[in-house]
């Protein structure tokens, strides 16, 4: 009877631990599956500026530095591996692609230009789509963490050298402002 109720104990307990095992899988998977998205829809801003820098080109021949600027740091963004540092530059890209739209208000033949416009919406449905996946992903890095770090799942964790996720933070502490609105 004692040797049922070990045995028992000891199934109940290989249960446990295999289901905790098996859950930090599946959230270490959705964190994963979650940075792709992130990357799928970089990639698309990526691809979409060098056409809305030839849109813009004759238009504001003078302009060169800023559309210099912008290429340099969507090629950095490109180049960049890891979550941290690839949030850096694609702060930095969306930094140089504010300045760059700035510009752009400075020309009205460009705004109406069909071509320009049509590219405009479509960086601007694509930033919707790359914030939408960067609240995505850090929701996922959450959920896996708390698991990593709180027990008993930390235990099983650490004994299969789970590790934490990294955020999708704004290293621009501009961006983190409240805009300012003024009607006057």
């Amino acid at each position: 009877m004692i040797g049922w109720i070990i045995l028992g104990i000891i199934v109940v307990f290989i249960v446990a631990v295999v289901g905790m095992y098996n859950a930090l899988v599946r959230l270490r998977n959705q964190v994963k599956n979650a940075w792709s998205q992130i990357d799928v829809q970089l990639k698309r801003r990526h691809d979409l500026i060098p056409n809305l820098v030839e849109a813009v080109k004759g238009y504001a021949k003078h302009e060169k530095e800023t559309m210099e600027n912008l290429t340099k740091a969507r090629s950095a963004a490109v180049g960049a591996e890891g979550v941290a540092a690839k949030s850096k530059a694609e702060g930095e890209l969306s930094g140089a692609l504010d300045r760059f739209m700035l510009v752009v208000e400075n020309y009205p033949d460009l705004k109406a230009n069909q071509n320009f416009l049509s590219l405009q919406e479509e960086l601007s449905s694509t930033e919707n789509k790359i914030a939408f996946s960067r609240q995505n992903y850090n929701d996922q890095v959450l959920f896996f963490n708390n698991k990593i770090q709180m027990f008993p799942s930390n235990i099983i964790a650490g004994m299969f050298n789970f590790q934490t996720g990294e955020f999708f933070e704004l290293e621009d502490k501009a961006e983190r402002e409240v805009p300012k609105v003024d009607f006057s």
